[in-house]
């Protein structure tokens, strides 16, 4: 039953990693370990905080994350080569799908996510769902990030919507934070069946 206090809720923001898509770090960073002699630990050290802000502000292109993972490991990976292990971190969350497919037509949907050139290409060929969004907005191509105030004014401008019409839902606590100090309603994604809750509580079920 809807929450007769929560105003009717005309759009929904939904993060992509780890809320319609797991992605597992520990894998990505074993793929590339293999690739050039390292353990996983090794590669997350050496592919560090600098190299994923640049890639999600989007300072890199394609073949610049490339050029530039590969050099940070030291090993020379053709772009097949890379691209394949770069996205083979990615499942799709097939629990939370139906729920989403249900949310088309009915509200603004916007698909708000810090990736990149490489990642991004490879989800709307591999998710089909994303096609339907009627918004994707990504870091690299904002050159902005969460929790940047101003990347989730951009989704409220594009839905076309206020902060108080918008639901935001978001695996990341801080995220969800930044998304709360500007009016929106928030909430952390930890599984499909509270996601389902917390939709029938937005009268969106």
């Amino acid at each position: 039953m809807a929450d007769q206090n929560v105003p009717k809720v005309k759009a929904v923001i939904l993060d992509v990693g780890n809320v319609l898509v797991f992605h597992d770090n520990e894998l990505l960073y074993r793929r590339l370990g293999e690739s050039a002699g390292f353990c996983a630990e090794a590669v997350a050290r050496l592919v560090s905080a600098p190299h994923w802000e640049s890639i999600h502000n989007g300072d890199w292109d394609a073949e610049e994350i490339r050029r530039q993972v590969c050099g940070a490991l030291g090993v020379a990976l053709d772009r097949e080569e890379f691209a394949e292990i770069w996205n083979s971190h990615f499942t799709a969350n097939e629990d939370i799908l139906p729920l989403v497919e249900g949310l088309i037509g009915r509200v603004k949907l916007v698909a708000l996510s810090n990736t990149n050139a490489i990642h991004a290409e490879y989800l709307l060929h591999r998710f089909p769902l994303l096609g339907k969004f009627d918004h994707l907005l990504f870091s690299h191509q904002l050159k902005r990030t969460k929790p940047d105030p101003e990347i989730y004014r951009e989704a409220l401008r594009r839905a076309g919507t206020v902060a108080s019409e918008t639901a935001f839902f978001d695996d990341l606590p801080e995220y969800v934070e930044a998304a709360r100090r500007l009016g929106l309603l928030a909430y952390v994604y930890r599984s499909a069946d509270e996601f389902a809750d917390q939709l029938a509580a937005l009268g969106l079920r």
